[in-house]
């Protein structure tokens, strides 16, 4: 399962990718939103990280669009067991999924074409978790997360 989300920046975009993924016969959902009026991108980062952390297949992940992508990868990030990345090229499409396990990418909606898009979604679904000596640093981050937790837990 592909989860689906983007601001109005990113909606004509998410549009575009929503079709390819058809094409590809890929089964996606679209957490919106559903048009180009104004709305905040965390809503739909929150969205997409929650559904994608909730779904038990370990192959499912997030594709979230805003203007520049920069938005949605920071808010998608607060939510803990996602590491969405923000993606420009296929190197990078490549090594978030290969280094850094990254379950969610993000894209810019003004800053990606569609095509480019599609070009980068195709290589970070064909690239795979090489684990190893990557296996270390993915733990730290969650062991970052609990951190988080804690200090909440003192401050309150």
């Amino acid at each position: 399962m592909v989860y689906l989300g983007s601001d109005h920046a990113g909606f004509e975009l998410k549009e575009s990718i929503k079709e390819h993924l058809k094409e590809k016969g890929m089964r996606y959902a679209d957490m919106g939103t559903d048009s180009l009026k104004s709305v905040d991108y965390p809503d739909y980062a929150v969205k997409v990280a929650t559904e994608l952390k909730n779904d038990a297949d370990k192959n499912s992940f997030g594709i979230l669009v805003c203007g520049t992508g920069i938005g949605m990868e920071i808010s998608a990030n607060k939510v803990n067991g996602i590491r969405a990345a923000l993606i420009h090229d296929e190197y990078t499409a490549e090594f978030a999924k290969a280094h850094n396990n990254a379950n969610i990418i993000t894209l810019g909606g003004r800053t990606t074409t569609s095509t480019e898009a599609f070009r980068y979604i195709d290589k970070f679904m064909s690239s795979k978790y090489e684990s190893g000596r990557h296996e270390n640093r993915i733990s730290k981050i969650s062991s970052i997360e609990k951190l988080e937790s804690v200090d909440k837990t003192v401050k309150n």
